[in-house]
């Protein structure tokens, strides 16, 4: 019966320890399928670029965004947007009865959200940029038209007023003054040669003129689309340029540094 239990237990234990070199060996194989994959399908780019990259991009694309086109902007027409939307309804504000939904109601809001935003930007920073005051003007022009003369005729051209006068003064550049806009706004934190300041201005004005032309046709072309393509569609065109310039301007930055003169200690 010893003799047995002994047999029985040398037999358990052989089968437990095949089954573990069995594992391992599974293991082990599972362990370099996964090393091959990485191998196989990531990109050959070496660590030692990759996070410079990535960095390279993200700052000069956020860059972009805060100094030519401020996303603030983008609240007094989020509003605008969620006012339309709504069905027209009457509303008691202070014992006056006000229509809440529609065309109208939403350039009300557009108007005094306006306000607001810039007028509590101008109050911390004592001061609003050239493009912001031109914003906040022509909410202020083309709302009250519209509102004036009851018809959205006039807020259907804002957008691409607006942006033919950035267009414009970002042709003007070209021949008035010594530097061209886009350096003006960006010189401060970039170094490049100067034909790549010449395309880049070249570039926001070609962004701006096709913006006001994409809003005109959408406006006047697709009446009950026009007003999502004002808020989002705008913002959907900024967002890819600012992108696409950004990978643009990661190609260029180190021509800069090989021009910029190094100063000896």
């Amino acid at each position: 019966m010893i003799g047995q239990g002994q047999d029985s237990h040398a037999f358990l234990e052989r089968t437990r320890n095949q089954y573990c070199r069995r594992e391992s060996a599974i293991g082990g194989r599972a362990m370099a399928v996964q090393i091959n994959i990485h191998r196989t399908f990531l990109p050959q780019i070496s660590w030692r670029y990759r996070a410079p990259i990535c960095l390279l991009l993200c700052r000069h694309i956020l860059l972009l965004a805060a100094t030519v086109k401020q996303f603030i902007d983008f609240i007094p027409l989020l509003l605008f947007f969620i006012v339309f939307k709504l069905d027209p309804r009457v509303v008691d504000i202070a014992g006056h009865e006000v229509t809440v939904g529609g065309i109208y109601s939403a350039t009300a809001m557009l108007i005094i959200s306006s306000l607001v935003v810039y007028g509590t930007l101008f109050i911390k920073q004592r001061k609003l940029e050239k493009s912001q005051w031109l914003t906040l003007i022509a909410c202020l022009v083309f709302g009250s038209l519209t509102l004036a003369f009851h018809s959205e005729t006039f807020l259907k051209w804002k957008a691409p007023v607006v942006n033919w006068l950035f267009a414009l003064a970002f042709i003007g550049s070209h021949f008035i003054g010594e530097q061209l806009l886009i350096k003006r706004i960006m010189g401060h934190a970039l170094t490049l040669p100067e034909p790549v300041w010449t395309r880049l201005n070249i570039a926001w004005i070609g962004f701006f003129l096709f913006c006001g032309a994409a809003n005109l046709f959408v406006a006047f072309t697709f009446q009950d689309y026009w007003v999502d393509f004002k808020v989002f569609g705008s913002l959907g065109m900024t967002l890819l340029f600012l992108v696409a310039q950004g990978i643009y301007l990661s190609r260029h930055l180190h021509d800069a540094d090989t021009t910029t003169p190094k100063t000896e200690d």
